[in-house]
């Protein structure tokens, strides 16, 4: 007996120090899943001494650090006196739903998943003008950002969220959702790809596209959202109509989802409110000493912009490529604007995705149609209150919207408002120099 003892306490040793490795090997694993390779992991225990020496000109991710970025001519920042900007919190004007809210929406502290008042937006922590528009499905609608002579857009001041991700031919697109607001003419609206399907189902959204690639058309139509697809037909439901802008018809398709509503109920179709889980908001800034005064993402030389940090209205001002910077052009902006409001786009969340993108056709040198793989988990950044937080966004859900978290598993609340995401290619570089950030896409 006296000498099993010792040996059971050798085994007890072994077992605890086998016990903290898999501790230590569990943090390391959960840390990996964001890239060291990209991003230093020591993030998820950097002392706030620490925090404040970000390396200036130093990609994050080994690569080149030549950003690309010629700001020896910044642009002005928006002029709020000449530049209209919508508020989050719109005082109501008389007699519009005086008796559903109040004079002013207020704008709550803290919303969760476990705190949702009556009435509120679970897309943006608002409460909209009119509750009813609740009462609905949210509306994924498709809008293009290329050719430049369709810009301004119609629509992207009035959704509540956006995604942007890279087509084809160095070109992005964006796909908004409609909830809270509507738009009696969203567009141009262009064709679907693989990724929307991701972003209808997170959103129980009604998919509103201009067609697409067959392949990209057939697998939606023998999916599960096949009852959901919107394209254009003969008639007047769908409410498709042509703009009055002088250009080819190809990009001059617009949506109206306020009259879409009416459509779905002659048709009996499937409009009953739906139950989205509610993101976290807070609307105090969060604790960082990473400022983001401007967020620049540059797909290509063709398709670049950058978001500006305005404090005096806590929001981001949208500025858009101007020209390519083929043949050694210096880049050149504008301000990004919606032709139906005549305000300024703007973000009170910008979110970067960093998410794997594969060929449809791997064996086709020239096809550039991508599955963007928004499943499972991946790196992110989030852009709020001019603070930079490094994150993780997961997807475990199919049908429902993504969560971000720090790298620890704790979530990020976003600011109560609108929000972009600009969606990356998993190898893209990104790096900061003081508080200006950059992002260059690369696949995958």
């Amino acid at each position: 007996m006296s000498d099993n003892g010792p040996v059971k306490r050798a085994k007890l040793v072994v077992i605890i120090i086998g016990g903290v490795l898999i501790v230590v090997l569990l943090g390391i694993i959960l840390s990996g899943a964001f890239d060291g390779s990209k991003v230093r992991t020591q993030w998820s225990s950097i002392s706030p001494d620490e925090e404040k020496s970000i390396p200036t000109a130093t990609p994050f991710r080994p690569g080149s650090s030549d950003s690309g970025i010629n700001q020896s001519e910044s642009p002005p920042k928006v002029d709020p006196s000449t530049t209209p900007i919508a508020s989050s919190n719109p005082s109501l004007e008389d007699g519009q739903n005086s008796t559903a809210n109040p004079a002013r929406l207020p704008t709550l502290d803290v919303i969760s998943p476990y705190s949702l008042p009556a009435g509120v937006n679970p897309l943006t922590g608002l409460m909209p003008e009119d509750p009813s528009r609740l009462e609905r499905r949210p509306m994924a609608v498709k809008i293009t950002n290329f050719p430049r002579y369709v810009r301004p857009q119609s629509g992207l001041t009035l959704a509540d969220v956006v995604f942007e991700y890279y087509i084809e031919d160095e070109l992005t697109r964006f796909i908004a959702v409609f909830y809270g607001k509507d738009a009696e003419g969203a567009g141009p609206v262009r064709s679907g790809r693989f990724i929307d399907e991701h972003v209808a189902h997170m959103y129980h959204a009604y998919l509103v596209f201009k067609y697409a690639d067959p392949r990209v058309y057939e697998h939606m139509r023998e999916g599960d959202l096949a009852d959901f697809l919107v394209v254009p037909g003969n008639g007047t439901c769908p409410p498709f109509t042509i703009g009055k802008k002088s250009v080819d018809t190809y990009n001059n398709i617009f949506f109206n989802t306020l009259k879409f509503q009416d459509c779905l109920a002659m048709q009996g179709k499937d409009n009953a409110r739906q139950n989205l889980r509610v993101g976290y908001f807070y609307t105090q800034p969060p604790i960082s000493n990473w400022e983001a005064e401007r967020i620049y993402t540059r797909y290509s030389p063709t398709d670049y912009h950058y978001w500006d940090y305005v404090p005096d209205m806590n929001k981001y001002v949208r500025y858009q490529e101007a020209d390519d910077t083929l043949g050694g052009k210096p880049e050149s902006y504008a301000l990004l604007t919606d032709a139906l409001t005549g305000e300024a786009v703007t973000a009170d969340n910008v979110v970067v995705l960093l998410i794997s993108h594969i060929f449809a056709n791997q064996f086709d040198e020239e096809d550039e149609v991508y599955h963007i793989e928004l499943n499972g988990t991946g790196n992110a950044f989030i852009f709020r209150d001019g603070k930079a937080l490094p994150a993780i966004w997961w997807r475990l859900t199919i049908n429902q919207p993504l969560s971000l978290t720090d790298l620890t598993g704790n979530p990020i609340p976003l600011h109560p408002g609108n929000t972009f995401y600009q969606v990356l290619g998993k190898s893209s570089y990104y790096w900061a120099e003081g508080n200006q950030w950059h992002f260059d896409f690369s696949t995958p």
